[in-house]
């Protein structure tokens, strides 16, 4: 009887280091990409390309001609992101960083951390943050593994600065579980990650969430001085008046948690600087006319688990959510 097969393996670090070297490595290279704004030139290799992942079978599915074929353009992913996503593709382990360490970036920062790919080790503006454009170009290119192994990542190193920017992400690529820790992060600290950047430059679909939720630890007038900035950053960016930037996000701030003090201050600064539709604070002042919280229609009253008491919610029957 003929002895059956036996599969033997040598050691996978030579063999990864081997193709690590052949990243971005002119030298027998078939492919040549032009990536980022920055148009940075990087290098690969059809064969290894195509039968890692089907974005690149599809891209590069022509057989090239005599000499180097004209160069691919992806100018949306950066240069840094792109080249993590071929070190994945060749040797199924990346180095991941919170901050882009480039010099092409806006910053520098951030460490590794101990993550595992199958088969391989993974280690683990303002500054631009890395993982979140690897995580990026994973979705776009159809990586799933990577995409898990950046998921896995983000949320290790998730914190303040980080957190608006992975929230983006999230509601853009329809990443739900990523987007659930996100907003269960801001809730608990509400201050400071609606004082960062990445707030400000949150779409609506993004900021709703937020401005829904019951357990925001920020009382309802810093809740619309935050809905205000954010307004202001999206009009000069977008060159629209502020009360359409904020059109779809300012329906869900809660104006009868006010005390009437408030509410005219808003009254009066919203005459000089349309934020809220009029008619939205006319059914605050129901609120407080008629003494309940129901006599409004379209005028939530819940309290958020930061809002700051008032003589007011007594007659108002607000529980705690």
């Amino acid at each position: 009887m003929e002895t059956p097969g036996l599969v033997v393996h040598g050691e996978a670090d030579p063999f990864s280091t081997a193709l690590r070297s052949l990243i971005n490595n002119r030298l027998y290279s078939d492919v040549r990409f032009v990536v980022g704004q920055e148009r940075q030139e990087v290098f690969a290799h059809r064969c290894l390309l195509a039968c890692r992942c089907n974005f690149f079978q599809r891209l590069l599915g022509q057989e090239p001609g005599p000499g180097m074929p004209s160069p691919v353009v992806l100018s949306t992913v950066p240069a840094e992101a792109f080249l993590a996503v071929l070190e994945f593709l060749y040797t199924n382990s990346v180095k991941l960083q919170r901050h882009s360490v480039s010099p092409l970036g806006r910053g520098l920062g951030g460490r590794g951390s101990g993550l595992r790919g199958r088969g391989n080790a993974l280690s683990l503006q303002p500054p631009t943050l890395q993982v979140l454009e690897v995580l990026t170009a994973a979705v776009e290119y159809g990586l799933e593994e990577l995409r898990e192994l950046c998921l896995e990542f983000v949320v290790k190193v998730l914190d303040v600065e980080l957190v608006c920017e992975a929230l983006q992400v999230a509601v853009t690529f329809g990443l739900r579980p990523l987007q659930e820790r996100c907003i269960t992060f801001i809730e608990s600290h509400s201050q400071e990650a609606l004082r960062t950047r990445g707030f400000l430059e949150l779409s609506a679909p993004a900021l709703l969430p937020l401005l829904r939720s019951d357990n925001l630890c920020m009382d309802e007038a810093e809740l619309v001085l935050a809905a205000r900035s954010w307004a202001r950053v999206g009009a000069a960016v977008l060159e629209r008046p502020v009360a359409e930037v904020a059109a779809p996000v300012v329906r869900e701030l809660r104006l009868a948690l006010l005390a009437p003090a408030e509410l005219s201050a808003l009254e009066e600064q919203n005459r000089r600087e349309p934020l809220i539709p009029v008619e939205q604070i006319v059914e605050a002042w129901k609120c407080h006319a008629l003494r309940r919280g129901d006599a409004a229609r379209d005028a939530p009253c819940r309290r958020r688990r930061g809002t700051v008491p008032r003589e007011h919610h007594r007659f108002l029957d607000l529980p705690f959510k």
